[in-house]
C-alpha cells in the first residue's frame, strides 16, 4: 500500500499547488465559457503585443481529458522535490520551472517565426497553443538525465521508463491526439536538454524573484497596451521637464546636425 495522498501531498508541495493553480483555472475557463483563442499564444497575438499569453497559455487548459493527462504525468514528476540529495528539491523545481514556462513559450515562438519565414508556412500563423504540456515534457527530460531509473506513471496504471518518456510522449500524444502541439511538446524537451545538461544554469532564489519580477511587469504591461482587459487604474504618462535639454538632429547641407537646446538663455549646436 502507498503512502496517503495527504502525505504524499506535503511531501509534493511545489507540484501541488500548481495542480490546484491549473485545476482552477481549468474550473474557471469553464464556468466563464472562455475559448482556447482567448487565453492560448500563437505567433499571430504575439506580434500584436499579447506577451501575457506565454503565461496564461502555460496555465490553461480547454479540455478536462487535456487537464487530467498533463497533471496526472506532473504528480508523477513530483518526484524532483524529493532528490534534494542529488542537487534538485523543491527550490530547484520553482526556479527551473519558471525558466522552462518563459523558455519554451519564447521558444515555440521563434520555431513559428522560422517555419512562417523561411518556409512560408502560413498555416503556423495562426497555430494556437494552450497547455501545460511544454512544462512537463520539459521535466520529463531533466529527469530523465538526472535520475535515469525513475518511471513516468500516468493514470495511476500506466508506467514508462523515464529515460524513453519524453519521446515516447512525444510520439503517442502525435498519434493519438492529432491536435497536440507537437512543437509545444518539442520545445519542452529542447529547453530541458538546455538545463539538465548545464547549458542553463546558475539560478538561485535571488535570480527566480528577479525573473518573477520580471514576469509580472512585463505580464501587466502587455496586458494593458493590448487592451485584452480594462486597466485603467495604471496609467504610464511620459515626463517631460522644460528646464531639462532637449536633443534633436536637423538637416544641412553638409550632413545632419546634432542641436541641443540647453537653457532658455542660447543653443549649443555640435556639428
Amino acid at each position: 500500500m502507498g503512502k496517503p495522498l495527504f502525505y504524499e501531498i506535503l511531501e509534493k508541495p511545489a507540484t501541488s499547488c500548481i495542480i490546484g493553480i491549473c485545476s482552477m483555472i481549468w474550473f474557471y475557463i469553464q464556468k466563464k465559457n472562455i475559448g482556447y483563442s482567448h487565453v492560448g499564444l500563437s505567433y499571430e497575438t504575439a506580434l500584436e503585443g499579447h506577451h501575457w499569453r506565454i503565461i496564461t497559455s502555460a496555465f490553461s487548459h480547454i479540455s478536462v481529458i487535456h487537464l487530467v493527462f498533463n497533471m496526472s504525468a506532473l504528480w508523477s514528476l513530483g518526484v524532483v522535490e524529493q532528490l534534494g540529495h542529488l542537487g534538485l528539491g523543491v527550490e530547484y523545481y520553482l526556479q527551473y520551472t519558471l525558466v522552462l514556462v518563459v523558455l519554451s513559450g519564447v521558444l515555440v515562438l521563434a520555431m513559428y517565426h522560422l517555419l512562417i519565414e523561411r518556409f512560408k508556412l502560413e498555416y503556423f500563423r495562426r497555430v494556437t497553443a494552450v497547455g501545460y504540456s511544454c512544462v512537463v515534457f520539459g521535466w520529463m527530460t531533466i529527469l530523465s538525465v538526472k535520475q535515469p531509473s525513475s518511471k513516468l506513471d500516468l493514470f495511476g496504471f500506466l508506467s514508462l521508463p523515464i529515460s524513453f518518456a519524453p519521446f515516447e510522449s512525444l510520439i503517442f500524444t502525435s498519434i493519438i491526439v492529432p491536435q497536440a502541439s507537437f512543437l509545444g511538446h518539442l520545445s519542452g524537451i529542447v529547453v530541458g536538454y538546455a538545463i539538465a545538461w548545464g547549458l542553463i544554469h546558475g539560478m538561485s532564489n535571488y535570480w527566480a524573484l528577479s525573473l518573477l519580477g520580471w514576469i509580472a511587469l512585463v505580464f501587466i504591461l502587455s496586458l494593458k497596451r493590448s487592451g485584452a482587459v480594462d486597466l485603467n487604474f495604471l496609467e504610464i504618462e511620459s515626463v517631460t521637464d522644460p528646464s531639462l535639454p532637449s536633443v534633436r538632429f536637423l538637416a544641412s547641407n553638409s550632413g545632419r546636425t546634432l542641436q541641443m537646446s540647453a537653457l532658455p538663455n542660447g543653443n549649443v549646436e555640435i556639428v
